[in-house]
């Protein structure tokens, strides 16, 4: 990155807004840690409002309430990028808790048609509507191309999902979703469908994690649920685009914003130790500045990532690369933050316990380090990346 990126005055507005909202999360987050039913009580909470209309584009929310003086729809990538950091400096578990369109509504804005969009965004909008997105596998992992669960004619014009799914975010408490499904051997084989959870053969539980338990990851088991032909999402669309043209779009789209959430955490971490450890010895004290640094040189690449997704959505190189970063650098500063309270830290200092295993958490979201990594060296072997 050759120059430094600022925020205009629209995305420094959102900002620092975000940032207030955060400091009410932080009041309830060991509480949605120890039970992630906590969100129910949050739903009036500012960032947990926005997050529940963010991914509904203007056509269907026109009268979106007024930030600053401006409306955001989460949208792009850069603007989700903004909100995730501050909000996730307060609570990532929050975050991840909170109804909305969330990973499903980056897919339903790349696939979804017209009457689709109509019957998704209008769940959205009548009440606090929890969603999910259900891609991985007990036994497959997200590898799209050994995927399991199928999707097959029902002989009476509709379909009927069959197979299982893990590590769903709000699974167990969602009211609607996505699910990946195959309804024909070969590349172009895998489907993305709509589905409600109250239809026959679903059923979702709770499975015990140890970090962003908000999230409430969930297993999913899918026993001939019926499917109507016209929740299939990209059916107006051919196979090359419905498949994993879409996945790879709608994940290059989310990965700045899940390096943010990685980000908040790490200067959430940061800031702890600012507040709780009231004087530094100077080593500590230019400890603590050197990791501020680095909390702003991954903000940077986050940025730059952010603004290149959204001007090449096809281009998610170094979105990988900040997703990768960022999910270390979360790892490595609330590790450090531990050494500025001496032994038994973790015992000490509920919330440092909490922002540890959350860290852990994201490495697992939207691709583990090596698939980044993966992504991020094709990028270079291709000649995409510090093209810009």
């Amino acid at each position: 990155m050759d120059t430094v990126m600022e925020l205009d005055d629209r995305l420094g507005t959102a900002r620092a807004h975000a940032r207030d909202w955060a400091r009410d999360l932080r009041s309830t987050a060991l509480e949605l840690d120890r039970d992630p039913d906590t969100v129910y009580r949050c739903l009036d909470n500012p960032a947990v409002r926005h997050l529940s209309t963010m991914l509904i584009p203007a056509p269907w929310l026109p009268e979106r309430t007024l930030i600053g003086g401006y409306r955001f729809d989460g949208m792009t990538a850069m603007e989700r990028a903004v909100f995730a950091e501050e909000i996730a400096a307060g609570d990532a578990g929050m975050m991840l808790a909170a109804p909305g369109a969330s990973l499903s509504g980056v897919l339903i804005d790349l696939l979804a048609d017209q009457e689709q969009k109509e019957w998704f965004y209008g769940r959205l909008l009548a009440a606090p509507t929890w969603t999910f997105f259900a891609l991985t596998e007990p036994d497959h992992g997200s590898d799209a191309a050994a995927m399991g669960t199928t999707l097959d004619p029902d002989g009476e014009g509709g379909l009927l999902l069959r197979g299982a799914k893990r590590y769903i975010g709000n699974g167990a408490r969602a009211q609607v979703g996505v699910v990946f499904a195959r309804d024909r051997p070969g590349p172009l084989g895998a489907t993305a469908v709509l589905v409600e959870t109250g239809a026959p053969g679903f059923k979702a539980e709770p499975i015990p994690t140890i970090g962003l338990r908000g999230a409430q990851l969930s297993a999913i088991t899918l026993d001939g649920v019926p499917v109507p032909a016209d929740r299939v999402l990209g059916r107006h669309l051919s196979p090359t685009r419905r498949g994993v043209w879409s996945g790879v779009q709608m994940f290059n789209r989310l990965r700045p914003g899940v390096a943010a959430i990685a980000l908040g955490i790490a200067r959430s971490a940061h800031d702890y130790v600012a507040e709780q450890r009231g004087s530094l010895s100077k080593a500590d004290r230019l400890r603590w500045e050197r990791t501020g640094r680095r909390i702003d040189g991954v903000r940077q690449l986050i940025w730059q990532a952010a603004s290149i997704v959204d001007a090449r959505p096809a281009d998610g190189h170094l979105a990988s690369a900040a997703k990768a970063r960022a999910a270390r650098l979360a790892e490595e500063v609330t590790l450090e933050a531990l050494e500025y309270f001496g032994p038994g830290a973790r015992l000490t200092q509920p919330m440092l316990d909490k922002l540890i295993r959350d860290a852990r958490g994201v490495e697992f979201m939207e691709g583990t380090g090596n698939i980044q990594r993966l992504n991020t060296f094709q990028g270079l072997v291709q000649g995409k990346l510090g093209r810009d």
